[in-house]
Order: C-alpha cells, then structure tokens, then sequence
C-alpha cells in the first residue's frame, strides 16, 4: 500500500473521528444534563414526600433517565477508552500484532453494536406501532427507546472509527498512534 493511499484513509478517519466527537460529546452532555434531571426529580419527590404529595410516576421517569443517561454516555466513553479492557494477552505482542488484535476486536465490536443499533431502533417502531404505554404514569414509551438507539449509534460510530484506526495503523506496519 503507498503513502499516498495511507494518507488518503487517514484524511478520511480524522473526519469521522471529528464527527463521531462531536456527536458523542453532545450526547455525553446530554447525559449529564439527564443526570442532573434526575437529581431534580428525586430530590422533588423527597420534598412533596415530606410535605404529603408524593409525585406519580418517579420511579419510571428515573428509569428513562437512567437508560439514556447510559446509552448517551456509551460513545464518549469509548473515545476516551474509558471501557474496560484486558491487555494481560496483547501487552507482550509486537505493535503490529497487537494492531491487528485491536482490528479485529473493533470489528466484531462494531459489527455487535450495529446489531444492537438496529434492533433496538426495530423495538421502538414496534412499541410505537402498539402504542405501548408506561405502566404508572400511562405515557408513551417509544421516544426513550429510540433515544438509546441514538446512543447506541453513537457507541457504534465510534468503534467504526476506532477500527478504522486500526486498519491505517496495521496498514502502516504497526507503527504510529491508536
């Protein structure tokens, strides 16, 4: 493979690197804007508990939060390779081999979450097509599952671009940065 053709790939991984960060930093504020909400929301039903009047439905609107809190942050945390990973097996292989375990990790990785993506995405339609509604506060549920759809695309977006890395640097001898 010629220079050229390496730098030519790498042109277009920094691009969706830079897409995929600025995607998942606003989904990863989001999280945290969904964390603070909750807060709010706990800290509220503590307050009208004390006074007599609880609020409806906290528990489930805490759920919500939670997943997309969750899914939200999946792609941030990716990017900054805040998952855990086991290098006890890889830490003793030559760059280059440890480049090509990392390929394929971030392949079946990503081919995974594409799945994952996807079916979740196909639950919402169906919860959607049902008119499925929560169980205490009677509210449609759909739009919470196609918000952690979002956040699994996001994960999934990153792990491409992680895969995409790690083919330039395989393609480049092993050598260069993750």
């Amino acid at each position: 493979m010629t220079l050229r053709m390496i730098e030519g790939r790498r042109s277009m991984v920094d691009r969706l690197d830079r897409f995929s960060s600025i995607l998942n930093r606003g989904l990863a504020f989001l999280a945290g804007v969904s964390v603070i909400t909750m807060m709010l929301v706990t800290v509220g039903e503590m307050v009208f508990r004390m006074f007599g009047h609880p609020m409806p439905g906290t528990v489930e609107t805490i759920g919500w939060l939670a997943a997309v809190t969750t899914a939200f942050a999946l792609g941030y945390t990716q990017i900054h390779q805040g998952h855990v990973s086991i290098s006890l097996f890889t830490e003793r292989l030559t760059p280059r081999t440890r480049a090509v375990v990392d390929m394929l990790v971030y392949l079946i990785s990503t081919a995974l979450f594409v799945i994952v993506t996807w079916h979740v995405f196909r639950h919402a339609g169906v919860l959607k097509e049902t008119g499925s509604l929560s169980e205490t506060m009677k509210v449609i549920v759909y739009p919470w599952v196609y918000l952690a759809s979002l956040g699994c695309a996001g994960l999934t977006l990153a792990l491409l671009v992680d895969f995409m890395k790690s083919c330039t640097q395989v393609l480049a001898g092993g050598a260069g940065e993750k």
